[in-house]
């Protein structure tokens, strides 16, 4: 199904109580056209715990993440995507909330993703930056936050239509997030086991590929990255397919 040939009518939903970021910032946020490129590092690591048994097979859903993204029966396909963004969002900013005493300067200078790629930031004077990955995390997380309050970008009162645009916005809404996703998998993944939270990131990060996925919002080069500096959630990628956790 494509999402972005689906641009029509929005459907009433209930309003949603505002909630802040757990890391707000008072930075300058680039627009949605904005996005970071990626600049390869370092060299080759050994395999990563997420890939190894039995650690990528843990999961609190079992069998393929297909049905349980499918567009319901009436639903709006805007309303549908705006729904999943918000609940991936804030899934994802609690997880990273419990991880944010482990994501220091200090221990993650900048936003790593692989062995041999870091995402880069572009800044309010249109110029790409290194920034620890913190304060990385923190810029994707409050320029989310404040989209979802925008009632110009995700409305909530009724009678209110998605702006054409709102595809666009979420599909850099969707990039940003893998990127925190894979940075977590790549540098905090210890923690998460030592929390015994594996099978529930797991379920939460096949879901968000699922979803993006079945309407268009990831492209297979985020996801797994360039000759060169891949990123390491592709290899994870790769695997589920062949597990059928995820579609091929």
């Amino acid at each position: 199904m494509s999402f972005f040939n689906s641009i029509g009518r929005s459907m009433q939903r209930a309003p949603r109580a505002p909630r802040r970021s757990t890391t707000p910032t008072s930075a300058t946020f680039p627009s949605t056209e904005s996005l970071p490129p990626t600049t390869p590092t370092g060299t080759t690591a050994p395999k990563p715990l997420y890939l190894c048994s039995p650690f990528v097979e843990a999961a609190l859903v079992k069998g393929n993440f297909k049905t349980i993204v499918m567009l319901p029966k009436y639903a709006d396909v805007m309303e549908w995507v705006a729904v999943n963004i918000f609940d991936f969002y804030q899934n994802l900013n609690q997880f990273y909330g419990v991880l944010a005493e482990c994501c220091t300067q200090q221990s993650c200078p900048s936003m790593s993703a692989g062995p041999n790629l870091n995402y880069t930031w572009i800044n309010q004077d249109r110029k790409s930056v290194q920034l620890p990955a913190p304060t990385y995390i923190d810029y994707v997380m409050t320029w989310v936050q404040n989209l979802l309050d925008d009632e110009n970008v995700f409305p909530t009162k009724s009678g209110r239509e998605f702006s054409p645009n709102f595809p666009s916005t979420v599909k850099h809404v969707y990039r940003q997030l893998l990127r925190v996703f894979a940075h977590l998998y790549h540098a905090h993944y210890p923690q998460i086991l030592h929390l015994r939270s594996e099978g529930h990131f797991n379920s939460l990060f096949a879901h968000f590929l699922a979803f993006g996925k079945e309407y268009e919002l990831l492209e297979v080069k985020d996801i797994k990255g360039q000759p060169g500096a891949l990123v390491g959630v592709g290899a994870l990628w790769e695997k589920w397919k062949e597990m059928g956790i995820l579609e091929s």
